[in-house]
C-alpha cells in the first residue's frame, strides 16, 4: 500500500483515482459503509424507481473542466432542477421569483413590487434575502420579511437546529431571490444527471488495478495521532493518508465536538402519477420535516406510481448510527474547526478533503474542485520527498 484513503465518496474516489492512474501508486480505500459512492449512492427500489439513499443529488457547475472530468467516467444527461416551497398551503417556486410575488400579492401590488425591485436592484438577476431585508424601500422590506418569517427562519431552525441569527450568513445566501420569472434552481451552464446512475459513475471511477476498496472498515479504529504523527495499528505511517470523515473525530474530540446535522428519511410509495409539483419541495411550516423529494422526477422516469422520501433533520451524535451530512457553520463552530485545522497542518502526510473534513458546506462541483487541488498537493509532496 502506497496511500490510504478514508472514505469512498466523491473526494476520496477522485483522489484515489489520481494517485493510482497518474502517480502509479497502490491505493487502499477504507469505507465504513457497505457500498461505494458515499452520500451520492443510488439504487432502484422495489418499485423499479431509481432513488438516492441519502437525499437528492444533481451535478451542476459553471466550470467546463469539472464537467469534462465527470464525463470521463460515465454519460450524463441535461437536467434542470426545479424546486418549490409550500407556504400557507400554496406552492411557489424556489428560489423565490416574480411568480412568488404573483402568488401572494394582488395583481396591482405585485406589479408595483416587481417595479420597485427592479429600480432598487437595477441590473441584478438575483439578490439575497439579507439584502432585501436591508432594502430602503419599505415594500421590498415587507416582502422579504414575509419570506423570512414563513420560510427562511422556519426552515433554518429545523434544518440546522439553531436560530437564523446564529447561522453563518453564507447559508442564508445559498437560496437567493430572483428578479425574474426564471424557475430553474441553478444558474450554472452545466446541469446534469447520470444516464445510468451515480453508482455506475463511481464503479468506473474506482475501476483501476491500483485501487482496492475495503468495505466495513472504521478507519478510526486503526488510525491514531500522537505527537503530530499518524499511526496505523500502532505502527508509524509515512504514506499519504487522505481523510474525508469528520475532522473532530479524527482528533478524538480534543477541542470539543463540531456540530453536524444528520437526516432521517421516511420512504413512501403511492400509486399516483405525481405527489407534488416539483421534484424537491420544502415544507417550512410543517413542524418536523423539511422537504419531500419525489424521485421519479429526479431524473424523469416513466414508471407507474411514485416513490418519495420525507426528510427529518436531526442532530448528529457519535455512536447513534446516524450519518453526519451538513456542518453547522456558526461563529463558535468555526473557531473550533480552526483549532483542528491548525493541528492537522502539523502532520505532513495527512490530507483533509470533503464537507466533513473541511467543515464546509460544499456543492458537488466544489467537492470535485477541492479534491483535484488536493491531488496536486499530494503530487508535489511525493515529488519533493527524498527517495
Amino acid at each position: 500500500m502506497d496511500a490510504l484513503v478514508v472514505g469512498c465518496g466523491l473526494s476520496g474516489s477522485v483522489i484515489a483515482r489520481y494517485l493510482a492512474e497518474e502517480l502509479g501508486k497502490k491505493v487502499v480505500i477504507w469505507e465504513k459503509r457497505d457500498h461505494i459512492a458515499g452520500n451520492m449512492y443510488d439504487f432502484k427500489d422495489k418499485h423499479g424507481i431509481l432513488v438516492h439513499k441519502y437525499g437528492p443529488h444533481t451535478f451542476h457547475t459553471k466550470k467546463k473542466e469539472l464537467y469534462d472530468y465527470m464525463c470521463r467516467f460515465t454519460e450524463w444527461q441535461n437536467y434542470k432542477l426545479t424546486c418549490g416551497a409550500m407556504i400557507n398551503g400554496k406552492y411557489t417556486p424556489t428560489p423565490f421569483n416574480f411568480q412568488t410575488i404573483d402568488d401572494f400579492y394582488s395583481q396591482e401590488e405585485a406589479e408595483d413590487l416587481k417595479t420597485r425591485l427592479k429600480l432598487e436592484f437595477s441590473n441584478r438577476k438575483t439578490i439575497t434575502v439579507l439584502e432585501a431585508l436591508d432594502a430602503k424601500d419599505p415594500m421590498i422590506k415587507q416582502y422579504a420579511q414575509f419570506l423570512f418569517d414563513n420560510d427562511y427562519s422556519l426552515y433554518t431552525a429545523k434544518q440546522w437546529g439553531v436560530s437564523p441569527e446564529e447561522i453563518d450568513p453564507s447559508v442564508l445566501k445559498r437560496v437567493p431571490l430572483r428578479l425574474s420569472y426564471e424557475n430553474r434552481y441553478f444558474d450554472d451552464e452545466y446541469q446534469v444527471m447520470p444516464k445510468k446512475s451515480y453508482v455506475h459513475f463511481f464503479k468506473n471511477l474506482s475501476n483501476h488495478p491500483n485501487i482496492e476498496v475495503q468495505f466495513g472498515v472504521d478507519a478510526l479504529e486503526h488510525i491514531k495521532i500522537k505527537d503530530n504523527t499518524l499511526y496505523l495499528d500502532g505502527e508509524e505511517m509515512s504514506i499519504p493518508v487522505i481523510y474525508t470523515g469528520a475532522i473532530d473525530e479524527l482528533f478524538e474530540l480534543e477541542f470539543g465536538s463540531l456540530p453536524y446535522r444528520s437526516l432521517k428519511f421516511e420512504w413512501k410509495h403511492e400509486l399516483i402519477e405525481s405527489k407534488q409539483e416539483a421534484p424537491v419541495v420544502a415544507y417550512p411550516q410543517e413542524k418536523d420535516f423539511t422537504r419531500i423529494t419525489e424521485y421519479k422526477k429526479l431524473p424523469v422516469q416513466e414508471v407507474k406510481g411514485t416513490s418519495y422520501a420525507v426528510e427529518y433533520p436531526l442532530k448528529y451524535e457519535i455512536g447513534n448510527k446516524s450519518e453526519p451530512y451538513y456542518p453547522v457553520l456558526t461563529q463558535n463552530s468555526q473557531l473550533i474547526y480552526r483549532k483542528y485545522l491548525e493541528k492537522s497542518k502539523k502532520i505532513s502526510n495527512l490530507y483533509l478533503c470533503g464537507r466533513l473534513a473541511d467543515f464546509k458546506y460544499y456543492n458537488m462541483d466544489q467537492v470535485l474542485e477541492r479534491a483535484l487541488y488536493i491531488c496536486k498537493t499530494i503530487s508535489a509532496f511525493l515529488y519533493l520527498e527524498p527517495k
